[in-house]
């Protein structure tokens, strides 16, 4: 099996002296925990207003490990991990990444829109991509474990999109890109779930996620794509409005996503 590749924030803190192979840092476990988002976590940790077990902590990267006492302007704060997964409806135009160039916005700034009072303390990352043009289910996440599972192809968690396309969907297109073994030039395709939805749409459930990947098989086969939707993911099928959010609950994201929120692993107290 492949090995996962360190996240460029592990190892940086590890490098800074930051983060043991048992513990976190400090600012991370703060926006994890829901206690302040990252960049207010960062600093508060700066202005001298956190303490790690009775001393000012200063540093963004100090090494917290289990059991340290952390407190943020003098009130005790819960740092352990826990996980939170939030399901989007993305909307055309918005895209993924933190910042837009063309000002057109980003799911992040929807995010923070569309947020409740009691999510705000949190930090959220991104649960893989969609393109500006594409629809669909996207996930938020604080847990950066989450992201990996969900995104690295030795999971094999199920994607599916349903495409409306321009051209005849014939049975021997679908039948094409359910065997795998297309030749898109930088990777070849693994096999396929593919099935008709009407005369122009064709649902389309991989196992990986490559750069454009839908849209690109689907023109190796002679279809072009007018309109792309992510329907489901694992196991999980979306079920919010457009533009709107939602938390999934704990037995949703093992059940659905076959991932154990790390909360659940805490010892009785």
């Amino acid at each position: 099996m492949r090995r996962r590749k360190e996240p460029r924030w592990l190892a940086a803190a590890k490098v800074r002296g930051g983060v043991s192979d048992t513990g976190d840092f400090l600012s991370r476990a703060l926006a994890r925990a829901g206690v302040l988002p990252l960049v207010e976590a960062e600093r508060a940790i700066r202005e001298g207003r956190v303490t790690l077990n009775g001393r000012v902590a200063t540093v963004v990267v100090a090494p917290l490990e289990p059991g340290d006492r952390v407190e943020v302007d003098g009130e005790v704060v819960d740092v352990r991990p826990t996980t939170r997964v939030l399901a989007f409806h993305k909307p055309k135009g918005l895209v993924v990444d933190a910042r837009d160039p063309e000002g057109i916005g980003t799911v992040f700034e929807r995010l923070h829109a569309l947020l409740p009072e009691e999510l705000r303390g949190y930090g959220w990352l991104a649960v893989g991509r969609l393109d500006r043009d594409t629809t669909g289910l996207l996930f938020f996440t604080n847990d950066e474990r989450f992201v990996a599972h969900a995104t690295d192809p030795d999971t094999k968690l199920p994607k599916r999109y349903v495409a409306t396309v321009s051209g005849k969907v014939s049975d021997v297109k679908l039948e094409r890109l359910a065997q795998g073994g297309i030749d898109l030039g930088d990777f070849t395709t693994l096999p396929a779930q593919a099935e008709r939805r009407g005369e122009r749409d064709v649902a389309l459930t991989l196992t990986e996620g490559k750069f454009h990947q839908v849209k690109r098989m689907l023109g190796a086969v002679g279809l072009s794509t007018l309109e792309l939707f992510r329907e489901a993911v694992g196991e999980y099928v979306l079920d919010v409005p457009l533009d709107a959010l939602r938390l999934l609950t704990d037995d949703e994201v093992a059940r659905l996503l076959g991932y154990r929120p790390r909360h659940l692993d805490r010892p009785v107290e």
